[in-house]
């Protein structure tokens, strides 16, 4: 379905580790000030200014696991990788400058599809004006694994967690949900379609959002410089990674506050919801459920309610109560009913 016809293949022992290390990132270019000494020594050397604060996240994809390359290519792989880390730093409220990039790669692998792999890891530093500073490669025995290592700063007075939500606080959310998980459904059934007719070509033109937001996702950049522009500071704040209702359940366990949610509040694309319907799918449990959304979740100040009711960016979807009071969805029949985390988990996938 997604065959690379080219069959030019330069095996990765011929250039040896650091030869491959030299070719793969040799296009790199430093533009952060922050950035003294990147790929070439035994560390990289950063130099960060002594009023900010320094966020480190890491995250690992793993072939057969959290991707499937049938249908999802390198290229793509490599970007979605960079926004997957990156969309945790914006998630503390902060800006990411450097990212370290290590692979444990088979030798059913030519360099050409490592090519692919770090041209996508290049095109999404480039666009987010991040630095390349290092990283590893090994081999492996079972396919690709991917470890992506983030570094960002923040102004110490801005930093958000998800320790720190009020009673009180509204719930707010950037873009929607749901898409990112049906596009995994509908690349899925695709497979399998292709399984029993390897001629049949895939007909994707009516699920284009869905498939763009699980191959190609962007982190939301654009949320922490219009947080700053609005003069907002969120109480606490994470991506929605796993799962809308996940999430939510973090930001309220950590700060031991409870939460009432509103299903007819939480923003559904069109394609979502004319999807749900042909896969006879629910929307409001796809998007509580679905993950891999990278929006960001946060709570504000019921001050800073009129600095952003309006915004065509955010969504208002609930808010903050006692601990005691606990942690439910209040759905359009207006009943109450008990909030409940059914994201994704990865761990349990092979359990």
């Amino acid at each position: 379905m997604f065959e690379n016809k080219d069959t030019s293949r330069t095996a990765i022992s011929s250039l040896g580790e650091f030869g491959l290390i030299d070719h793969l990132t040799k296009h790199f270019k430093i533009t952060q000030k922050s950035t003294v000494l990147g790929i070439g020594d035994d560390a990289a050397i950063l130099d960060f200014d002594a009023k900010k604060q320094v966020v480190v996240t890491t995250d690992m994809l793993v072939e057969g696991v959290h991707f499937d390359l049938s249908y999802m290519p390198l290229k793509h792989l490599g970007y979605k990788s960079v926004m997957v880390n990156l969309s945790d730093v914006y998630a503390m409220n902060a800006l990411p400058s450097q990212i370290t990039v290590s692979i444990a790669v088979s030798n059913r692998f030519p360099v050409e599809a490592l090519e692919e792999l770090y041209a996508g890891i290049q095109a999404a530093a480039d666009a987010y004006k991040v630095d390349v500073i290092g990283g590893d490669t090994t081999s492996s025995t079972a396919g690709l694994v991917i470890s992506i290592t983030a570094i960002g700063q923040v102004d110490a007075k801005k930093v958000t967690r998800r320790d720190t939500a009020k009673e009180g606080d509204l719930i707010v959310v950037s873009g929607d949900f749901g898409a990112a998980y049906l596009g995994l459904q509908v690349l899925e059934r695709e497979k399998q379609v292709f399984k029993v007719n390897p001629n049949s070509q895939p007909d994707l033109e009516k699920y284009t959002y869905l498939v763009e937001r699980q191959l190609k996702p962007e982190a939301r950049k654009d949320i922490t410089a219009l947080l700053t522009k609005l003069d907002v500071v969120p109480t606490s704040m994470i991506d929605v990674s796993d799962g809308l209702s996940s999430e939510v359940i973090h930001i309220c366990k950590q700060s031991k506050v409870g939460c009432n949610l509103y299903e007819d509040k939480i923003p559904l694309d069109p394609q979502v919801i004319n999807t749900c319907e042909e896969f006879n799918m629910d929307s409001t449990t796809i998007a509580l459920s679905g993950g891999e959304d990278y929006e960001l979740l946060f709570t504000v100040k019921q001050d800073d309610f009129l600095k952003i009711k309006a915004n065509p960016y955010l969504s208002i979807i609930g808010h903050v109560v006692k601990e005691s009071e606990g942690l439910h969805l209040i759905t359009r029949a207006n009943t109450k009913v008990p909030l409940i985390a059914r994201g994704w988990n990865s761990l349990e996938e092979n359990e």
